[in-house]
């Protein structure tokens, strides 16, 4: 029986998608359920697993925009699996050793290298190399035996202290349809939104003390999980999310959409490139929940298993361009929402603490927000508020009981 493979429906709204890899090749036979192909939506990539077993005929190409519902591969349902064999898998190493061993086009390379030819110059191209002033022994001729071509002299580049012979190709490769996308909302993020970005530093001494004396703990008894800086950071977001609603609010046409719940993006690094899944309802988690939540996402991310639906919604935005090294930047707001947080290194800074100097962890954080709806007394008092968190965490994030809040 021939089974059509149509493209399911990754979300409601994804109405086709891009076949980013073939995991099989025409011909080969598949397992049920075994992932056949790398799909990219706008939004996400998703495996497309074998509805069934059996020989495989490819109906699409890789890049190739299919719609949902569409087929894109049949499958032989009464096709044979093929028996594999051992000892022909043992012999073809053993058939391919004396070509390894006897190397006849390695002292071909000699007779050109000696030829006449070998960086001779055409007419044409030495007329070209005279008035770029270049020796032709500076250059590796393309042409027959080593003779140097028009083309060659006319891309060959003056030295002048610079070396010529590096590798100058380029190569050109489709975006996905997901990095298309990510690229048409950063545009239309810039263009379509009033986008300003204020900035302070966080005195990170504080969050260090808490993490170096109760990570242990808190790892034996969760399990395993780390107590990072992002638990930290999400609840400092959602403290001052309540204290300024407006920047957990968005514009919708002529109308403002708040929000009483604080549905935290945060942007992780996948291998498809940057994914922002959904911390939901982040404001009801505690220290533990935040950071499994953070950690099953991130896994999802690296995977490559991250669903329209982890990614659908947020209500804010953390991002942490620190883990690269970032010392600064402006990130961009991710709509329709209407702030972001960027989160960047950390540095020991001397800075001034009761007329005295001292060396101290410092990291700077910046907020984009959408001056439509954000003033700035609303925009500075939101970061002075995350900063006030992350520098009195106990008192602040944990209820004045660090052990309590982080359920040891």
């Amino acid at each position: 029986m021939i089974l059509e493979m149509k493209v399911p429906s990754p979300g409601e709204s994804i109405k086709e998608v891009e076949i980013a890899t073939w995991l099989v090749k025409d011909g080969d036979y598949v397992e049920k359920d075994q992932a056949i192909a790398e799909v990219d939506s706008d939004k996400a990539t998703l495996e497309l697993p074998a509805e069934a077993s059996g020989i495989i005929t490819l109906k699409a190409e890789e890049g190739d925009a299919v719609a949902v519902g569409a087929v894109v591969c049949l499958i032989d349902t009464d096709g044979a699996k093929p028996s594999g064999s051992a000892p022909v898998a043992e012999a073809k190493p053993v058939a391919e050793a004396p070509k390894a061993e006897v190397k006849v086009e390695a002292p071909k390379a000699a007779p050109a290298s000696t030829s006449y030819a070998a960086n001779t110059p055409s007419p044409a191209a030495k007329k070209i190399l005279d008035e770029k002033n270049i020796q032709p022994s500076d250059i590796v001729g393309t042409g027959k035996d080593g003779r140097i071509t028009k083309e060659d002299a006319v891309s060959a580049i003056p030295s002048m202290g610079t070396p010529t012979g590096g590798n100058r190709g380029s190569s050109r490769t489709k975006l996905s349809m997901l990095r298309r996308k990510v690229a048409e909302r950063l545009v239309a993020a810039k263009n379509e939104t009033a986008m300003l970005t204020t900035f302070n530093e966080v005195n990170m001494t504080p969050i260090n003390a808490v993490r170096n004396e109760y990570k242990d703990a808190f790892k034996a008894k969760h399990g395993g999980l780390g107590l990072g800086f992002m638990s930290f950071f999400t609840k400092a977001v959602t403290r001052a999310l309540q204290l300024y609603p407006d920047v957990n609010s968005m514009i919708d046409g002529t109308d403002k959409i708040a929000y009483d719940f604080c549905d935290i993006s945060v942007a992780v690094s996948g291998p498809k490139g940057l994914m922002v899944p959904v911390v939901r309802s982040a404001e009801t988690l505690s220290f533990r929940g935040v950071e499994a939540e953070i950690k099953r996402l991130a896994i999802r991310a690296r995977d490559g298993q991250i669903t329209v639906d982890d990614m659908t919604g947020g209500t804010f935005t953390i991002s942490n361009g620190g883990v690269f090294g970032s010392m600064l930047s402006t990130p961009i707001i991710n709509p329709p929402q209407s702030g972001i947080l960027g989160m960047h290194n950390i540095i020991e800074r001397p800075i001034a603490v009761n007329g005295q100097v001292e060396i101290h962890p410092m990291m700077y954080v910046a907020l984009s927000y959408d001056h439509r709806i954000i003033d700035g007394r609303e925009s500075v008092g939101f970061l002075v508020a995350v900063k006030e968190a992350l520098e009195n965490p106990v008192e602040l994030l944990m209820g004045g009981d660090a052990k309590k809040a982080l359920e040891l």
